[in-house]
């Protein structure tokens, strides 16, 4: 279990599970099927914000984690950020109905499932007690991390919120 910092290489094993949008499942009911998405496929030749929240539906990552990052994607593809991506631990399907809920559409935002915290508890950012993924943003340029916080006080959206992102681009 190795925490990843700025300068660190991106996992090369990072696969994550994800319900892709589409028109026909656009809908809060509909259920797409769901697939592995290789991250570190996917994103070995591109610039990436992934955040990470506790739970989807729960009151500081629906009120202002994912919020923050509605309204600042103009601004954070302005500074070249190619995908942004959240992860929670939650099942692909309550991930899918999140972004829906969220009003998210196509691939603006990836709403991704962490099954069991594999990610999170591999570079020591889960929530030991719960078992859930942490709170925490990292920055991908190019198979690199050239931001990584995690936030250390519950509730709290600092270090992984978008301006803090934002910020550090």
């Amino acid at each position: 279990m190795t925490t990843l910092k700025s300068g660190d290489s991106f996992p090369s094993d990072v696969v994550f599970q994800y319900i892709p949008w589409n028109e026909e499942s656009g809908e809060i009911t509909s259920c797409g099927i769901p697939i592995n998405y290789n991250a570190s496929q996917e994103w070995a030749n591109k610039k990436v914000v992934l955040f990470s929240v506790p739970g989807a539906f729960t009151p500081t990552c629906s009120v202002s984690h994912v919020p923050g990052y509605i309204q600042n994607l103009p601004k954070l593809r302005e500074k070249g950020v190619d995908i942004v991506a959240v992860v929670a631990f939650n099942d692909p399907f309550v991930m899918s109905a999140w972004g829906k809920a969220n009003g998210v559409r196509g691939d603006d935002i990836l709403f991704l499932s962490d099954p069991d915290a594999k990610f999170s508890k591999s570079i020591g950012w889960a929530d030991e007690a719960s078992g859930r993924t942490g709170r925490y943003a990292i920055v991908i340029d190019h198979g690199k991390v050239s931001y990584a916080q995690i936030e250390t006080e519950r509730g709290v959206v600092k270090k992984s919120g978008a301006d803090a992102v934002l910020a550090s681009l």
